[in-house]
C-alpha cells in the first residue's frame, strides 16, 4: 500500500515585528515639519487679508497720535491743538532725501504762526538723520517722526503718487475742533508759500 509522503509545515508568511518602516517614518517627519508651516502661512494669510484703516477725509474727526520728534520731545495732535490754537497744519513729506521737503518748512512755519495754526511736520525717518537734514535746509522746528508710519497710514498717506512706503507731499488742515477741514497732495517736492495758503483757503488771513 502506497504510503503519502510527510508535508512540512508552510512558513510563517507574516513578517517580524520591528520599527516601523522608514518611509512612515519619513511622512511623520515630513508631517512635523508642515504643520508649523500651515500655522504661520494661516497666520500671514489673515494679516493680509485684515482691512486696512480708513484713510482721513475731509469733515471727519482727525485721528489723534503721539510721535517723538527731532528735539527728544513728544507731539500729539492734542498738544497741537492746546491752547487756544486756531487749528493745525499736519505736512506729511518724503523725508530724508528730498531737499524741498526740509525747505518746505521754514517757507510756511511764519504763516502758521500768523493765523494762530500750529504746523506739525511728519517724517517715517530715523532721528539722527532727519535733524542733519533738517539743520542742512533751515527747518528749526521739531519734526515728529512716524517710523512704523502708524500715523501716516491713518490719514492715508501713504501710496500718493506712487510712493508706496511713504508720504510724498501732502498737508491736512485740521480745525481747533478737531475735524479735518481740508486735505491735498503735490506731485512737486516743494510749494511756494502763497499758493500753499491759497489752496488751503488761507490766503486772506493773517
Amino acid at each position: 500500500m502506497p504510503t503519502t509522503p510527510a508535508t512540512e509545515p508552510a512558513p510563517d508568511v507574516h513578517p517580524p515585528e520591528g520599527p516601523a518602516p522608514r518611509s512612515g517614518r519619513a511622512r511623520l517627519a515630513w508631517a512635523g515639519l508642515l504643520l508649523p508651516l500651515l500655522a504661520i502661512g494661516g497666520f500671514v494669510a489673515a494679516e493680509t487679508l485684515r482691512p486696512a484703516p480708513e484713510p482721513a477725509t475731509i469733515g471727519s474727526a482727525a485721528p489723534d497720535f503721539e510721535l517723538a520728534d527731532t528735539a527728544g520731545g513728544i507731539q500729539s495732535l492734542e498738544r497741537a491743538l492746546a491752547d487756544g490754537a486756531e487749528g493745525a497744519l499736519l505736512y506729511f513729506s518724503m523725508g530724508v532725501g528730498c531737499g524741498g521737503c526740509f525747505a518746505q518748512i521754514p517757507e510756511i512755519e511764519p504763516a502758521m504762526t500768523e493765523r494762530g495754526i500750529r504746523l506739525v511736520s511728519v517724517v517715517v525717518d530715523d532721528p539722527g538723520i532727519t535733524r542733519i537734514e533738517a539743520e542742512r535746509y533751515g527747518a528749526t522746528d521739531p519734526i515728529a517722526l512716524d517710523p512704523d508710519r502708524s500715523v501716516s497710514e491713518a490719514y492715508g498717506m501713504l501710496g500718493v503718487y506712487g510712493h508706496g512706503d511713504r508720504p510724498s507731499h501732502s498737508f491736512v488742515r485740521v480745525d481747533a475742533e478737531g475735524t479735518i477741514s481740508d486735505v491735498v497732495h503735490y506731485a512737486e517736492m516743494f510749494v511756494p508759500r502763497d499758493q500753499l495758503l491759497a489752496d488751503l483757503d488761507l490766503s486772506d488771513r493773517g
